[in-house]
């Protein structure tokens, strides 16, 4: 993949996980997560080529720039997004899978100082939240999440969620709790919601009360359907007339315009697409 499609997919990739975003060149100017990682590849390259030691000035000029240190032996995989930034440390054995997010503050650091593997490693789709620290040789399957705070040293198994100290699991893949999130996901959107990298099983208070309040809603939906199908088959004329539906295409109708908006600036960025 060339420089400039590599970009064009960090970019979107972003479009796709801040909604604060508002154009390609707010993007290119403001984000130093972003910048943190373009500087990380050509460290990483250096690195690689044994250039050790431009590598690792390359890489303390980027933590001075962006307030991100990231090793240049560390090991990141596509799509990577680093939101807010300041704080964040990745070790040098640091593997990071593709698409996964980090927020400020987070740490893959080691616990030992025993040269070899000793960082952690972040399958695809892993979300770690803000201040959360990982340490050692452990590894964080796809799907993982860890909630902010957080210290993890051990392994986290796909699609888990983590939160406390020591990391504790919350949260398991059930056929239940998938069916709850999608569920409560639909809803959302429909209403004009959409949670903010918060797992609903998050100890979020507010993430929390608002799942709650949606599963409600979904509950007493379906109690009303119920009650009107039973008492039109005894002979009752009710419900006859339907609910207004709730037509997502009317809520996303700006945020189309802002994803066409995007896509445009993009494709002035490229004009190959």
């Amino acid at each position: 993949m060339g420089v400039r499609s590599r970009l064009k997919e960090d970019i979107e990739s972003i479009y796709h996980r801040d909604p604060a975003a508002n154009s390609t060149i707010e993007i290119l100017l403001n984000y130093p997560g972003m910048h943190a990682i373009w500087l990380h590849r050509i460290s990483h390259k250096f690195w690689r080529g044994n250039w050790r030691l431009t590598a690792r000035c390359l890489s303390t000029f980027s933590r001075w720039l962006t307030g991100v240190e990231i090793h240049p032996g560390a090991t990141i995989g596509r799509r990577f997004f680093i939101d807010h930034g300041m704080g964040v440390v990745i070790g040098e054995t640091a593997e990071i899978g593709d698409d996964c997010t980090l927020y400020h503050s987070v740490t893959l650091g080691g616990t030992t100082w025993q040269a070899g593997k000793r960082h952690p490693t972040l399958g695809n789709n892993v979300v770690i939240g803000a201040g959360a620290k990982i340490l050692g040789p452990i590894t964080m399957h796809d799907g993982a999440r860890v909630g902010s705070n957080s210290v993890v040293v051990k392994d986290v198994e796909a699609d888990h969620t983590v939160v406390g100290i020591p990391g504790r699991v919350v949260a398991t893949p059930s056929k239940q709790s998938k069916e709850k999130v999608e569920r409560r996901t639909e809803m959302a959107k429909k209403y004009g919601f959409d949670a903010y990298a918060v797992s609903p099983d998050n100890p979020d208070p507010v993430a929390n009360a608002i799942g709650q309040m949606l599963d409600h809603m979904h509950l007493m939906d379906s109690k009303v359907q119920e009650l009107c199908q039973a008492i039109q088959t005894m002979g009752g004329e009710v419900c006859t007339d339907k609910l207004p539906e709730l037509n997502v295409d009317d809520f996303n109708e700006a945020e189309q315009a802002a994803a066409k908006k995007r896509q445009l600036e993009i494709t002035e960025f490229d004009p190959s697409i």
